[in-house]
């Protein structure tokens, strides 16, 4: 037991669940805390020049080192800000963990002050309920130790997710003898982990007897850094791979059984090849309607086999045969030591080998335009260019349709994207954090002009946080997704949607002392991504494209897998 305030036990929490960085932006509600930062050397604090920014950066750290990303934002605004960036995490199951501060409970007139609408005071307990795992605000410094501990349990097992701990001020500031728990019990908490040996065994059976077998593999195998035992399980009994959007990066797209996406901008081979499958085994996917498309249309002749650590998303939006509650990597572990003892490793079948034509045939169909800069000939070129490690992140849009269809990832955790909130905005910033994450390894965004217009501010962050990353705009000057559903399904009937030709994105880099370049063909790009590589500061790319290219594959409004469409 040691006595102390609140900030230093709220510190001390953090080193002991080895925290060593946090991003964000002080103020009023945080002095205290950021005062005894003052004398911490193990946690860096990286000063974000937005909120919702810091949130942003947290969530890239954490998906690309698979650890808890923290953010801090002082009372009222500041706390509202970063609520985009906890409802992007909560959706794709990040574990972010947000640290704010609130005004005191109590005056010095003992009344109390949370609750009478003081300066800079939100109900962020009351805004972030429905978009985080788990929050709470402490009442007394006491309480901070086992607040910090139940916070980042909560945040990290099971299914991830972002948490937030709210701090009034001056729990920060009272002083109170600490306990500090080395683990914490949480009543109706408990994450099933391993899968029930019944449903193993039929799962196994399944899979022997069927056909034309298939794998679905989605964030969940990411989460559960189950890459290794998705491989090898595949490669045993020659299923080919599809992944969700959230997926990609758990099985390597070079990778002769990998199908690339499926969904709504997926693979034509993807969609048109899960359609056949007579059973689809399913990790680590919540079937959302991006990777589906219309329900109804969505595998109709395969039978299911679905693990997922979430009760809650088996059967929610597709009938299943086996439920398997449980994490992905024991279960594709012992799914695997149970067929070992049944087959030889298949070295081919009469369905791979079909899965093979097909895809020599899409590959040889694939379009990438017919003008010299294009943003599938440039994200080919990209993938060139840099090593099977480097991360990509991307923003919201064409651009991030384009790189989930044309980039391939070789490596897990080295594509960093917002999935089910779609947030533009969130490319950069995530660059950022993973950056801090993985120092050694070239971290690029691929955005596009409007995306990277929402956060594009971080330029102050990365330059003089000294975190250098690469930008590279794929600048069409319009909201290019929303401009393309206008063209093809609204007569091109353009609304709200051209960007003009501000700002100078070379210039704009530049006044924030990074690096800007304009690059207008292929040998310009890959020049400038040559010499970005080796530069110790960020670098800004501006690529401008046709503002009528459009992204296909896809889905038609209202549609399913079979209606996929290669152009209209």
């Amino acid at each position: 037991m040691a006595k102390m305030t609140g900030a230093q036990a709220l510190i001390e929490s953090l080193k002991r669940e080895k925290v060593d960085v946090m991003f964000g932006i002080s103020g009023g509600a945080l002095l205290p805390i950021h005062d005894v930062l003052c004398d911490c050397n193990e946690i860096r604090h990286i000063l974000a020049r937005h909120e919702q920014g810091a949130a942003h950066m947290a969530d890239g750290y954490a998906r690309a080192l698979g650890r808890a990303g923290v953010c801090m934002a002082t009372s009222g605004p500041g706390a509202t800000n970063i609520v985009t960036g906890l409802a992007n995490a909560y959706l794709d199951s990040s574990p972010v963990v947000a640290l704010t501060g609130q005004v005191n409970t109590y005056s010095e007139n003992t009344a109390y002050m949370i609750g009478r609408d003081a300066f800079q005071e939100a109900d962020i307990i009351g805004i972030t309920t429905p978009i985080t795992k788990y929050n709470c605000q402490v009442k007394s410094p006491a309480e901070i130790p086992t607040a910090v501990k139940t916070t980042f349990h909560i945040a990290t097992t099971g299914r991830p997710g972002p948490a937030l701990i709210d701090f009034p001020k001056d729990t920060q500031t009272k002083k109170a003898e600490m306990v500090f728990p080395d683990n914490v019990q949480i009543r109706g908490y408990k994450p099933n982990t391993e899968p029930h040996p019944i449903q193993v065994k039929r799962a196994v059976k399944m899979l022997l007897k069927a056909e034309r077998p298939m794998i679905l593999a989605g964030g969940g195998v990411i989460l559960s850094n189950a890459s290794p035992e998705l491989l090898q399980l595949a490669e045993l009994l020659m299923m080919p791979v599809a992944t969700t959007f959230m997926g990609k990066s758990c099985f390597p797209e070079n990778h002769p059984l990998s199908m690339g996406n499926i969904g709504m901008h997926g693979t034509m081979l993807a969609n048109k090849m899960i359609l056949e499958a007579d059973v689809l085994l399913a990790v680590g996917t919540r079937f959302q309607d991006r990777s589906t498309g219309t329900l109804d249309g969505f595998c109709p002749n395969a039978k299911i086999i679905h693990i997922d650590i979430d009760a809650a998303e088996i059967g929610k939006n597709v009938p299943v045969e086996v439920p398997i509650v449980a994490d992905a990597k024991p279960t594709l572990r012992l799914i695997h030591q149970q067929l070992v003892h049944k087959i030889k490793k298949r070295e081919s079948t009469v369905w791979s080998k079909k899965v093979k034509e097909a895809k020599e045939t899409f590959l040889s169909e694939m379009d990438f335009g017919k003008a010299e800069v294009t943003s599938p000939k440039l994200l080919k070129e990209l993938r060139k260019l840099l090593p099977n490690k480097a991360v990509i992140a991307t923003e919201v849009g064409q651009n991030q349709m384009w790189a989930a269809l044309h980039f391939q990832t070789i490596k897990p955790r080295t594509w960093i994207s917002s999935g089910g909130l779609g947030t533009m905005g969130f490319g950069f910033p995530a660059s950022i954090g993973a950056k801090v994450a993985c120092p050694s390894c070239p971290v690029v965004d691929i955005a596009g002009d409007g995306s990277f217009r929402m956060t594009e501010q971080e330029l102050g962050t990365s330059v003089t946080e000294d975190i250098p990353v690469i930008v590279v705009i794929l600048n069409n000057s319009m909201l290019g997704m929303v401009a393309q559903w206008q063209r093809l399904f609204y007569k091109s009937r353009y609304a709200a949607v051209k960007l003009g030709s501000v700002p100078d994105f070379v210039k704009l880099a530049q006044a924030y002392g990074a690096e800007g370049v304009r690059a207008a063909s292929l040998s310009e790009f890959s020049d400038a991504t040559k010499k970005a590589l080796k530069t110790e500061v960020t670098t800004v790319i501006d690529v401008p494209i046709s503002p009528e290219d459009d992204v296909f594959p896809m889905l038609p409004p209202g549609k399913g897998l079979k209606d996929t469409v290669a152009g209209l």
